[in-house]
């Protein structure tokens, strides 16, 4: 009997970048911090086979240096600066780099080199910076073959199967069992309520004076939202449970019809798990109706979960599915989660494709729930993520809120995909993602 043929791989042949800044129309407050600026980097790869056949493909993503690279010491500059600087070291490995693979072997053999050239910048800001090339590589690949990408994870194209990836567990099973060829037609969008976003007209301080709402009513009409992120403080109890209730009051009051969920995120900030604790009762006593709206409970306590191991969830998971965030970067942290009571992934295009399509699968394996969340993704980005939410089994929905905050970037995409910039349902309509690469 002949041995099956190793899948023919692509190898690099050209790496480009280029940066962008916007101003967000309006300060997104999360974390404790507001953010008013963003940084995207874009990318475009060509790769070849050994026949000599090429293809290019694009990535982008913000470099989202607050939330990946928060520091006490170091200014915005100065955390942006190393990232850009980082991007260069990346586009350099990533050119360098001429064995033939598939992208998420390419990937792999990338990371540590990426790593190593990091130098302080942690290994979240890393798999932020490196994200838009592992797209771009991603993208390319599939348009060389015609096909989407998510029709090249199977054993026809990959040459190992899941096991090389993420263990035993995966041994003759490939990345294809755990996404969908096809898109799903809608995805339900999660508006997000950042902390120092106006509830109501009476919050309002200063209009933006855009066309686009101003309160969270206003949005809700607009959009037809059923869905909500709330973003919350963390070291104020009594303003995170008034916070919920609030919204709760005013989505019933708008669209008293709809089936509302929402997501609670703290983005890192509570103490402990008897804080959270502590806010579900009481917000379970304050508006019954809300709580049971709550949907999941997003990364509360701190990303660095080595550093407390007692700091555990299973308490609080008992209540709501507990979604790990900011400390998934990779298969041992989303081991070490579960161990911690963590029941949820959060999948975030801007930590690369390759980790998507693994920690998707390491997801489901493990029965956890599902979403998919933002990174203010605007134009390619914001498309590359509804790609992800559109593609793999189970996902509750997508945060996408770069129509709030950085509408002007999205403007060159809406002719082509109005389905994902102009939002009248509360839902991305994502049926057009099943072009060849990532759909863009």
């Amino acid at each position: 009997m002949f041995a099956k043929a190793r899948p023919e791989g692509v190898r690099i042949v050209d790496v480009q970048m280029e940066f962008e800044d916007f101003r967000y129309r309006a300060p997104y407050k999360f974390g404790g911090v507001a953010v008013d600026r963003a940084t995207v980097l874009n990318v475009r790869c060509t790769v070849q086979n050994k026949a000599g056949k090429s293809a290019t493909g694009v990535g982008s993503m913000p470099l989202g240096n607050v939330w990946s690279f928060p520091s006490r010491t170091l200014t915005y500059d100065q955390t942006l600066g190393m990232m850009r600087e980082l991007a260069a070291k990346v586009r350099e490995i990533t050119a360098k780099y001429r064995e033939y693979g598939h992208p998420i072997d390419i990937n792999t053999t990338l990371e540590p080199e990426y790593l190593k050239a990091a130098g302080e910048v942690p290994k979240l800001a890393v798999l932020v910076t490196a994200s838009p090339f592992d797209a771009a590589i991603h993208d390319a690949f599939g348009k060389l073959h015609g096909v989407s990408c998510y029709d090249t994870y199977g054993s026809a194209m990959m040459g190992r199967d899941s096991s090389a990836y993420l263990g035993k567990d995966f041994a003759g099973e490939y990345l294809d069992r755990y996404v969908l060829r096809k898109p799903r037609a809608a995805v339900n969008l999660y508006h997000s309520v950042g902390g120092a976003d106006p509830l109501t007209a009476a919050d309002v301080v200063k209009k933006v004076g855009d066309g686009l709402p101003e309160t969270l009513p206003e949005w809700i009409r607009y959009n037809g939202l059923h869905h909500i992120k709330i973003k919350l403080q963390g070291d104020d109890l009594n303003w995170d449970i008034d916070r919920v209730v609030g919204i709760d009051r005013i989505a019933q009051e708008t669209r008293p019809d709809v089936a509302w969920k929402y997501c609670v995120d703290f983005n890192e900030r509570c103490p402990n798990v008897d804080y959270l604790l502590g806010f579900l009762r009481q917000v379970k006593e304050k508006t019954p109706r809300g709580f049971e709206r709550i949907e999941y409970i997003e990364q509360p306590t701190k990303r660095d979960l080595k550093a407390d191991r007692t700091n555990v969830m299973h308490e609080a998971a008992k209540l709501r599915p507990v979604v790990i965030d900011e400390s998934l970067t990779d298969l041992e942290s989303l081991l070490m989660a579960r161990d911690l009571g963590y029941t949820g992934v959060a999948l975030k295009a801007c930590k690369g494709q390759s980790q998507a399509m693994l920690m998707a699968a390491a997801g489901q394996k493990y029965k956890m729930f599902l979403c998919v969340q933002d990174l203010t993704c605007p134009g390619a980005s914001l498309i590359h993520s509804a790609s992800i939410a559109s593609h793999v089994p189970g996902v509750s929905g997508i945060e996408a809120n770069s129509r709030q905050y950085l509408p002007a970037a999205n403007e060159p995409w809406k002719k082509k995909f109005p389905g994902l910039f102009v939002i009248r349902d509360g839902t991305l309509k994502t049926s057009a993602l099943a072009g060849p690469g990532l759909g863009l």
